[in-house]
């Protein structure tokens, strides 16, 4: 069994329910935000789901720099201050440079390191020394078991509210594999693991300049994981509109079917046990 890591009221590992980290890609709007947000935690009530709210400022990584990449840092910040204020919710967002950590983690509950910066060691250390909740993205170029070392990096710091995401694996061009023994294998590690449905399902530049991907089986994916027994969160990128989303719409999980999901992941989850 992992430790529990405390997110204000919500406890991700341990013997605790599955933890539900959901919200857009990247911020498009303060209406569209606050819109899924409070969508989000209304369901979240109704099913009482253990919900950290997600979004990002800036997605700095896109394919094309013509791709949206959001509001900011500063007016991000500001909108997802104000979900937080609204609705009581913890706030998860991804954050690239060091130089960013102090302003994101003024808002933030949890500080996310993408993927693709798992090994930036100024970046690593500055979060960690942020005294936030941690999630690291395992990157799609690692072996699960090399993340001891991105954790020793920020166990330095002396930050042990850390968190371990799977976000499948590159398989050859523009193509993304989730090997669901990652899960256990990062179990072991000690700290909570998260599956990331959506964005296991990419394709990494096969949309004529931007990321494409196969949404209609980020579900099963998320099944599967919860059937290891070694998940203790789904991350999950969800919109009110996906077709309309300005990021990541091949992979997003339409709103509407999350209810209906959710439902199917806590049952697996009874049979499977933890």
């Amino acid at each position: 069994m992992t430790k529990a890591i405390r997110v204000g009221q919500v406890s991700i590992g341990g013997k605790k329910g599955l933890v539900l980290m959901a919200g857009l890609c990247v911020i498009e709007s303060r209406e569209i935000c606050l819109e899924l947000a409070k969508a989000l935690v209304g369901l979240s009530h109704r099913l009482n789901i253990p919900f950290i709210f997600k979004a990002s400022y800036d997605k700095a990584n896109r394919t094309s720099h013509t791709s949206f990449r959001g509001p900011g840092l500063i007016r991000g910040l500001e909108i997802l201050a104000e979900v937080k204020e609204r609705f009581h919710v913890p706030i998860l967002v991804d954050v690239h440079h060091e130089t960013e950590v102090p302003h994101a983690a003024a808002v933030a509950d949890v500080l996310q390191l993408p993927a693709f910066l798992c090994r930036q060691t100024d970046l690593v250390l500055a979060l960690g020394e942020s005294g936030k909740v941690v999630n690291i993205k395992k990157g799609q170029f690692l072996a699960p078991e090399d993340m001891i070392h991105v954790i020793r990096k920020l166990e330095s710091t002396g930050n042990r509210k850390i968190c371990l995401t799977e976000r499948g694996s590159t398989f050859g061009y523009g193509n993304l594999v989730a090997d669901m023994r990652s899960l256990l294998i990062m179990r072991e590690l000690g700290y909570p693991v998260i599956f990331d449905a959506t964005h296991s399902v990419q394709r990494p530049g096969g949309a004529d300049g931007r990321t494409g991907g196969d949404g209609r089986w980020a579900p099963a994916l998320a099944r599967a994981a919860v059937a290891t027994g070694a998940c203790d969160g789904l991350f999950i990128e969800t919109h009110l509109n996906p077709e309309q989303a300005l990021s990541d719409r091949d992979n997003a999980i339409p709103f509407r079917d999350l209810a209906p999901l959710w439902k199917q992941l806590t049952a697996i989850r009874k049979v499977a046990g933890t």
